[in-house]
């Protein structure tokens, strides 16, 4: 069995994205718009951290599957390539977190 990357997801998304048609989730959530993508991400991400708490591991792998997913969609819905936030985290991997939160808030 192959493994299922984000990159999988990233390219069914931008597949589904790409037809028309009522039978496609993902059609639909970019059908409304990117404000509605981020709130759908805004109730996974709540959803995610309430599955955590509760230390319910099903519920938060089943969680962050949806989180992952919505995010991508909102992404895509802004037009930001998954590639394009790689490289930001890549851009990070020389300094620690500490570091490069630091940095952040000397730029803005």
């Amino acid at each position: 069995m192959s493994r299922f990357t984000v990159h999988d997801l990233a390219a069914t998304i931008d597949a589904r994205a790409a037809t028309g048609g009522e039978a496609s989730y993902t059609r639909k959530l970019l059908d409304k718009g990117a404000e509605h993508c981020a709130k759908k991400l805004g109730e996974e991400a709540v959803e995610t951290v309430i599955a955590a708490i509760e230390n319910d591991r099903g519920h938060l792998i089943a969680e962050s599957a949806d989180l992952l997913f919505h995010l991508l969609v909102l992404l895509k819905s802004r037009g930001v390539k998954l590639e394009e936030v790689e490289a930001a985290l890549a851009e990070r991997t020389g300094m620690s977190g500490l570091e490069e939160k630091a940095s952040r808030k000397r730029e803005g």
